[in-house]
């Protein structure tokens, strides 16, 4: 299927790609990008919704399903620029390397699918069955599945496949996350007379300890469900000669398959009602951190940040179709977990559509210091993609 010119073409995309800074709200000019090669390979329909994502279409001479693949073009930002070897925008291949930031997070991923999407298109001449539909999405770094609900809207996938690395194995599932965010309300005074105030910050301090006491559910497959206290910061800051009148606490708490809103946050509101009736004093709640972004686009982008867990068995029968397709040809993928968070938390943890990962690269490379994607991974996954079309699309 990957002839050697074809090759070349997927490794320059994902160099165009690279080399345009695409920071979160700041992704046009890699959408530009996808949209020049989308239009030069003769997709059918491509649009730019209202965040600025990009949906490419190609559909098939037959009814079928819809199969969406997934990618994020936002990048996380570079820090301490002069500690890469490599310029993060200026893309160079070294011994079978590919470095620039978004190599792996995941630019390269786009580009295989991209790619893919319009090979299978010219080899078929397009007589399969169904749709094929590649979305180049912003704003993940930021919110994991807020972007997407907009391409599921319009696309309505039957199969969704999220081009995070996982080094061509196959992946079924993640822990979700949530961010809580605790807070406790005082009554401010001089601290040469504190007895006149309510110390916000002591407060925290008793409904740390209590909520230090609580023991997030477990799940044999994803793991712990974890509730880890991330930062504190209180008001007035900084403090002089004030008692502190607002404390807040943020948590990141790893979700599991089937933990909603509700059942998250029940536990600590029992531990806040608990020291309420205790110290009639308390004041404090419990909520999750709501996070807004400008989109280049000029529209803005919120959500509570709550992205639910998800999880496959292993049998379904989609992702055992994508197994021996692969293995059919050459690839032995094995079968298991992001370690993160992805796009999945909207489209299996919210919508419920049948969803896998499967990407080029290792995820530890992703958000380091001179990240690169392997050659020939990213070469692999294009031929992989490819493959999954075949055996969705049938």
């Amino acid at each position: 299927m990957l002839s050697n010119k074809r090759k070349e073409e997927v490794v320059e995309l994902c160099k165009k790609l690279i080399s345009q800074k695409s920071y979160s709200g700041e992704e046009k000019n890699v959408i530009d990008i996808l949209k020049s090669f989308m239009i030069k390979k003769g997709f059918d329909e491509i649009i730019i919704d209202d965040y600025g994502s990009i949906i490419g279409k190609i559909s098939g001479k037959l009814p079928g399903k819809k199969i969406l693949f997934d990618g994020h073009v936002d990048t996380v930002p570079v820090e301490e620029e002069n500690k890469w070897e490599h310029d993060p925008f200026n893309p160079e291949i070294i011994d079978g390397k590919l470095y620039g930031r978004g190599s792996s997070d995941m630019k390269g991923a786009v580009a295989a699918f991209v790619s893919a999407a319009s090979y299978f298109a010219e080899d078929t001449n397009r007589n399969f069955p169904g749709e094929i539909y590649v979305a180049g999405v912003v704003h993940e770094e930021c919110f994991e599945g807020v972007a997407a609900r907009e391409i599921s809207k319009y696309v309505k996938p039957d199969y969704v496949i999220i081009g995070e690395a996982s080094n061509l194995d196959i992946k079924i599932g993640q822990r979700g996350r949530a961010e809580i965010v605790v807070e406790t309300f005082g009554i401010p005074a001089h601290s040469a007379n504190p007895e006149k105030g309510i110390n916000a910050v002591y407060n925290m301090m008793n409904v740390i300890k209590a909520i230090s006491d609580i023991v997030p559910n477990e799940h044999p497959v994803l793991g712990k469900g974890i509730l880890e206290l991330t930062d504190i910061i209180s008001s007035p800051y900084p403090g002089a000669s004030v008692v502190p009148q607002y404390c807040r606490a943020t948590y990141d708490r790893r979700l599991l398959v089937g933990e909603t809103k509700e059942s998250v946050l029940e536990p600590i509101e029992k531990v806040l009602k608990k020291l309420k009736e205790k110290d009639k004093n308390l004041e404090a709640k419990v909520s999750y951190a709501v996070g807004n972004e400008l989109c280049y686009t000029g529209n803005k982008i919120e959500s509570e940040r709550f992205f639910p867990g998800w999880l496959y068995d292993k049998e379904e029968k989609f992702i055992q179709d994508v197994k021996i397709e692969l293995e059919n040809n050459g690839y032995s993928p094995a079968i298991s977990q992001y370690n993160f968070c992805t796009n999945g938390s909207h489209y299996a943890g919210e919508a419920g559509i049948p969803t896998l990962g499967m990407g080029p690269s290792i995820e530890s490379l992703a958000h380091t210091i001179d990240e690169y994607i392997e050659i020939e991974q990213l070469e692999k996954a294009a031929d992989c993609y490819y493959h999954i079309m075949r055996a969705l699309l049938k």
